[in-house]
């Protein structure tokens, strides 16, 4: 009689969004799940993001990665309602409309190109609307745009919350989420079968690295090169007077909305920083003028 076959155990490096949904999934189908995370659980950029949920918009949507772009929305909708019931945890998951800006006629151009295949998706409306219709929506915008495009079928999440939302379920399921520094890794036959701790080890049968930009220290655990580094990106949270914004707006890489805390949400800067995480007044001042253009 053959011994019962006993189920992997995974090692997941990085307790961010991509280490922690990871987790989940793996979970959720019976495998043991292991989580390292260096700091503490979304203190990085998967704690601090923005949350918009637009699979039909951005840097190589149209193709291939639009594809995971719209799984992953559908993904959203699903767990909006299971993670509430199984965690409590309200994830301020929420429909709401996005209008892109156009302020000249090459960014027209460029968001009335992105129409023909956009409108084709299912689940979204989307269509042109001039300046004078688009000020009609919201008073507020600047009366310099040409116009707009309006999304009908995108929504946002608060991403902290999200995350833990998803680490308490995962935890449910029997993933272990630990503290440590990854400093190496076990190697056996030229296959990893564990991971180096700064106080010890951990055995496993498969590893995931899910470390974001820190992902080039794989560089010097398996000596295969990864050009990976960060790109910083910096938010601020706004209390103004009036009433909140019904959409999402954005112009180029910029955005704004107002959250279910009543903040105004706004961004985003792009800095070849490295790892300085610290907020600057000059992101400030460039996101403060993106906005008040908008």
């Amino acid at each position: 009689m053959n011994a019962k076959k006993t189920k992997p155990v995974v090692v997941i490096v990085g307790g961010g969004i991509a280490g922690i949904s990871t987790s989940y999934f793996l979970a959720a189908q019976g495998i043991k799940c292991i989580v390292i995370e260096k700091d503490s659980l979304g203190s990085h950029a998967s704690g601090f993001a923005y949350g918009g949920l637009n699979p039909i918009a951005g840097t190589g949507i149209e193709g291939p990665i639009g594809l995971i772009a719209r799984e992953g929305m559908k993904l959203h909708q699903q767990l909006n309602k299971s993670l509430q019931l199984t965690t409590g945890i309200d994830t301020e998951y929420q429909l709401k409309p996005t209008l892109s800006l156009a302020f000249n006629t090459y960014e027209e151009q460029i968001l009335k190109r992105n129409l023909n295949w956009q409108t084709q998706q299912d689940g979204f409306e989307v269509g042109w609307i001039d300046n004078s219709e688009t000020l009609k929506m919201e008073s507020r915008i600047s009366n310099h745009i040409i116009g707009a495009t309006y999304t009908q079928g995108t929504a946002e999440v608060e991403p902290y919350k999200f995350l833990i939302a998803l680490a308490h379920a995962s935890e449910q399921l029997g993933t272990q989420i630990r503290h440590g520094k990854v400093t190496g890794l076990l190697t056996s036959n030229n296959e990893v079968n564990g991971i180096l701790l700064e106080n010890g080890e951990i055995k496993c049968d498969h590893v995931v690295f899910a470390m974001g930009p820190w992902s080039s220290h794989i560089t010097q655990w398996l000596e295969i090169p990864l050009n990976i580094r960060p790109l910083k990106g910096q938010i601020i949270r706004l209390r103004i007077p009036g009433k909140h914004f019904r959409y999402s707006i954005g112009w180029s890489k910029n955005y704004t909305t107002t959250k279910p805390d009543g903040l105004i949400w706004a961004g985003t800067t792009e800095e070849d920083s490295g790892f300085d995480e610290n907020p600057t007044t000059h992101g400030r001042d460039d996101i403060m003028t993106s906005l008040l253009k908008m």
